[in-house]
């Protein structure tokens, strides 16, 4: 009971960083661009890319169409938070990193919790016991 709960709290959470980024990218999009150019990152091209990304990868793994999609959403959403995480530390810039650190945490607890509370197991992820 308590995996299963743990799964559902740190996933909704995730779900709702993402969307929280989503929004943000598409309400201040000057200020999403510019901030991406201080990371040296090609803004022009990864803004579109990533509100698609930050919208699609939750849901993927809210809905779990398709596990093998749902698996993917996961590894994209890690080394997603790997390199936000590090870009920003890379421009010394540690308060930045914050949020993909929090992400990180949260993605881990989601994803190694998935076969407890999910019916069909991932082969990937480890089974808690209940």
């Amino acid at each position: 009971m308590t995996a299963t709960l743990l799964y559902w709290i740190s996933t909704i959470l995730l779900s709702l960083l993402y969307f929280g980024s989503a929004t943000l990218y598409l309400t201040k999009a000057a200020w999403i661009r510019q901030t991406l150019a201080d990371l040296n990152y090609p803004a022009p091209y990864l803004v579109p890319l990533m509100i698609a990304v930050k919208i699609l990868g939750p849901l993927a793994i809210l809905s779990r169409i398709s596990i093998p999609l749902s698996d993917l959403a996961y590894t994209g959403i890690f080394f997603h938070l790997l390199l936000s995480g590090s870009a920003h530390l890379g421009v010394r810039k540690p308060q930045g990193a914050l949020p993909a650190l929090i992400g990180l945490v949260l993605l881990t607890a989601s994803f190694t919790t998935q076969n407890t509370a999910r019916a069909v197991p991932s082969p990937y992820a480890m089974t808690c016991t209940r």
